[in-house]
């Protein structure tokens, strides 16, 4: 009981400490203790039982909309891993996957002007993902580097400031918005759902395109992880507000001249609306976790499927 007070008292520590850094650059967290005892430590738990079944690397997807909080999550989940349960933790997020810029250039070209925006499935290298997450599994491990991405200069960063991995991972966090989405029905991509398809995608070849990837190269990914977690927005247009508080967060932080303005992400966030909307539909049955977020931005409510 005296171990458990003293890890708590460390976890809190951290916790709070992380939590303030947070705050520099964004709105104040409310009920921290609460949402650490209520969501943060039950969720550490279940991962530290998946891990504990057979002692080999587990990939811990948590997806979810643009904004929803899922790097601070992920790094909360990080602090307790390693101070409850001293497992070795690694984080990086399918953005990080992103295609160069002038690899969508090319893809842009040759099948639809709209793949030059990043975001949906296509952009994304989906070779290199598939081998990262297979490395970091493999029971033979050997140094690996994951690739980093500069959303303000909309391009990778050069290799030298990539994430170096020297210890094989306990637990792997892969996070993003779209990661374990899944393909829609045909049907379903014949009406536009926004402005952009309407006006852009007239002939459905982009958004086929994307449903076509989710459905082959994506599944395959999405298949090596061993736990879902799912963040539930209210409805979609949260999705907007919350991804203008994190470019404003972006302005503060990034340098480089792709810091977009609210009109800009106003149209962009139409890119994301077709698979958002389709994982807010599925994921509440299908994820192992879900987690409602509430309109003020707090973890509402946790099920574990």
């Amino acid at each position: 009981m005296e171990n458990y007070f003293f890890k708590y008292q460390k976890i809190k520590k951290k916790y709070l400490k992380f939590l303030s850094s947070q705050e520099a650059m964004s709105e104040p967290f409310r009920d921290k203790l609460i949402q650490l005892e209520k969501f943060y430590l039950p969720i550490s738990k279940m991962i530290k039982d998946e891990y504990l079944k057979r002692k080999k690397t587990k990939i811990i997807g948590l997806t979810g909309g643009q904004g929803t909080g899922k790097s601070t999550i992920s790094n909360i989940l990080k602090i307790i891993l390693k101070e409850a349960y001293k497992l070795e933790t690694v984080i990086f997020s399918i953005d990080d996957f992103y295609k160069t810029l002038n690899e969508r250039k090319i893809m842009s070209k040759k099948i639809s002007a709209l793949f030059l925006t990043r975001g949906v499935p296509g952009t994304h290298d989906t070779k290199m993902l598939l081998n990262c997450l297979q490395t970091l599994k493999n029971d033979k491990f050997k140094n690996y580097i994951i690739p980093k991405f500069d959303k303000s200069t909309d391009d990778r960063f050069s290799k030298n400031k990539w994430l170096k991995i020297k210890k094989k991972p306990d637990i792997v966090i892969f996070e993003g918005w779209c990661v374990g989405a899944t393909a829609q029905e045909k049907k379903d991509l014949i009406s536009p759902i926004n402005k952009l398809e309407k006006h852009k995608d007239k002939n459905k070849i982009w958004r086929k395109k994307v449903n076509l990837e989710l459905k082959k190269k994506y599944k395959k990914i999405f298949k090596l992880i061993d736990k879902l977690i799912f963040l539930k927005v209210p409805s979609f247009k949260y999705v907007l507000k919350w991804r203008l508080l994190q470019e404003k967060k972006l302005r503060l932080t990034g340098k480089g001249n792709k810091i977009m303005t609210d009109k800009q992400i106003n149209s962009f966030i139409m890119y994301y609306e077709r698979i958002t909307k389709h994982m807010l539909k599925i994921l509440p049955k299908t994820a192992d976790t879900v987690i409602s977020i509430d309109n003020k931005h707090r973890l509402k409510s946790i099920k574990f499927n």
